[in-house]
This record gives structure tokens, C-alpha cells and sequence, in this order.
């Protein structure tokens, strides 16, 4: 397998030619790498700023996807329990759309670490269920929706790049309102 190349921005192109794995994760990496930079250089008050007539921030969209990176790879995939702040969170007072909300009350710097931690997270748990047969690993299923479901890797991994896809989008306006900044 060849090196990774970079594009302009940073972000590590997906491999052409790799296995279904690598090829997966490619693009996850890809579209982690997507947020990063729509937020890079984005101060407090820019990562609160909204788009009329959305609530929507680039801050809550870091806070969201740290949540979806914990909900579905540390607890979906590696069985463990939700880490904080999720765990203390009493979602049935707080609302179904906490992490959106709560970032407003975050700083810039708490944001970007706790979505890294959740990528982090998410990223050893992936690597060591791919640390043997990878096709084994991407079907086998783990228990989703308080076992109301079974997920396989390859659902999970597929699941990522959708909803990184979609909320690029969202940060490519709202990144545009902030400063003006544009790309892809």
C-alpha cells in the first residue's frame, strides 16, 4: 500500500486502489479531517455563530459529532459504556438535542479537544477490531439501540462518512457566514 498524500487543506485523500477497510476508512478520516478544517481558525464567538433560520453552530456540530463518534465506536462497537459528559448527562431533562445546545457554553478549545478525544476513542477501538481478519471483523455485528438492533463495522464505518457528509455541508454554510471562508 502506498503513502498517504494530503490535500491542501490537510485532509489525507482515501486510498484508490486499498482494501474495503482502508478504503472505509479513508473516508471517514477524509470527512473527520473535512470538520477540522471548516472549524480550524474559528474563534469562540465564530463557532456560536448561527445561520437564520437554524440553530445550528459550527461549535454544536463538534460537540454532535463527538457524540456520535462515542456513541457509535466506543459504545456500539467496543461494548463500553458512554465516557463523559454523555454519562452524566440525564438525557430525558437535558433533551434529545443537548449537545447542540450546550456547546454555546463550551469554549473553542474544549470543543476541538473533546472531539478529538471522541476521534481518538473511536480510532483504537476500530484499529483493534481490524487488528485480525478484516472481513470478519467488518461483518461482524455488535448489539446497536439498547439491543434493539445488530450493527455490523462496515454499517458503522459507512454510517460515519454519511453523517460527517451531511454536516460538512452545514459547516461549509455556516463557516461561510462566519468569515466568509469557502471551499468544496
Amino acid at each position: 500500500m502506498g503513502e498517504t498524500t494530503f490535500d491542501e487543506h490537510g485532509r489525507p485523500e482515501p486510498p484508490q486502489q486499498g482494501s474495503e477497510g482502508a478504503t472505509l476508512l479513508g473516508y471517514v478520516e477524509f470527512m473527520r479531517a473535512t470538520l477540522e478544517w471548516k472549524c480550524r481558525d474559528v474563534d469562540d464567538e465564530g463557532l456560536r455563530a448561527s445561520l437564520d433560520p437554524t440553530a445550528m453552530t459550527l461549535g454544536g456540530l463538534l460537540k454532535h459529532l463527538a457524540w456520535v463518534e462515542d456513541y457509535w465506536c466506543t459504545h456500539t462497537l467496543g461494548g463500553q459504556s458512554m465516557p463523559e459528559p454523555w454519562a452524566s448527562i440525564d438525557w430525558s431533562t437535558a433533551g434529545e438535542d443537548w449537545e447542540w445546545t450546550s456547546a454555546a457554553e463550551d469554549t473553542g478549545v474544549e470543543l476541538r479537544e473533546q472531539w478529538a478525544r471522541s476521534v481518538d476513542r473511536s480510532r483504537a477501538v476500530v484499529d483493534g477490531l481490524l487488528a485480525g481478519d478484516e472481513e470478519t471483523a467488518l461483518s461482524r455485528t455488535h448489539g446497536a439501540w439498547d439491543g434493539q438492533a445488530q450493527v455490523s463495522l462496515r454499517w458503522v464505518l459507512v454510517h460515519l462518512v454519511e453523517e460527517y457528509a451531511r454536516h460538512n455541508g452545514h459547516a461549509d454554510l455556516l463557516r461561510e457566514a462566519v468569515d466568509g471562508h469557502t471551499g468544496e
